[in-house]
């Protein structure tokens, strides 16, 4: 293999706070193959973009995303330690789909942990059928990515697998990874650099799922992933990626 797909992890960040239109806008100037983008709930149930639990340091307003309906979140303003983005808001999926679905592979994290996260994901990816072939639906959450299923049969889910604990050998790994992944019906399992074998990838590849590589951050971990013929990794570092794969095609 001489190639592979670079998903630009919550977009290109360098000018905008991730997991908004504009970085995910510069992930599709700078020519990544996908996004990846994580989905939440607001306390009205509205699926919005955004990575994490607290509001805290990255928005103007403070606590857990849970506790916001749709509209208060509406009145955040991003921040960083140069300045505030005035006129971003978090943005809700259906948002996202309607200005970016089509001209980028979109990577979907269902963060959970609310049973009804996928039903209601569900409802709005059935609205987008036609994008269907370009999204794939991800979660560390096996029942999600099984209901998910049910209500978009044939939409790509692939299980997100956390980083090894301790005790954890690669022997468990490959073993936890194909099983867990198995369990899930996906497509594929998301493994870090450092979970990478020969010996795992014969596991989980005899298992009948694929790998996919997420936290490609460094040269090393693109070495790995070339070395082990990953077809496709989620970083941080969309360039660096990007002329690292460059070279390797020459």
């Amino acid at each position: 293999m001489n190639s592979f797909e670079i998903v630009a992890h919550r977009g290109v960040s360098t000018n905008h706070p991730e997991n908004t239109i504009p970085a995910f806008q510069r992930a599709i100037e700078l020519g990544a193959d996908a996004i990846e983008l994580d989905m939440r709930l607001t306390k009205d149930k509205i699926p919005v973009v955004f990575h994490y639990y607290y509001l805290d340091n990255i928005t103007s307003l403070s606590g857990p995303i849970f506790n916001y309906s749709y509209e208060q979140l509406c009145q955040a303003k991003f921040l960083t330690p140069q300045k505030s983005f005035d006129a971003l808001k978090i943005p809700t999926l259906v948002e996202v789909l309607e200005s970016i679905g089509g001209k980028i592979g979109l990577e979907i994290e269902v963060k959970g942990p609310e049973p009804e996260s996928a039903i209601i994901l569900g409802d709005v990816l059935q609205k987008f059928q036609n994008l269907w072939k370009t999204i794939e639906v991800t979660s560390y959450e096996i029942t999600l990515l099984l209901n998910i299923r049910e209500q978009c049969p044939g939409i790509a889910t692939d299980l997100l697998f956390r980083r090894s604990e301790s005790w954890m050998d690669l022997d468990v790994v490959a073993y936890q990874a194909a099983n867990l992944a198995r369990l899930a019906r996906a497509r594929a399992v998301h493994l870090h650099p450092s979970q990478l074998s020969a010996e795992v990838i014969d596991y989980v590849h005899n298992s009948g799922i694929e790998i996919h590589a997420w936290d490609v951050n460094n040269e090393a971990a693109l070495q790995t992933i070339v070395e082990y013929n990953i077809p496709r990794i989620c970083t941080d570092h969309f360039e660096l990626a990007a002329n690292f794969r460059s070279c390797i095609r020459v």
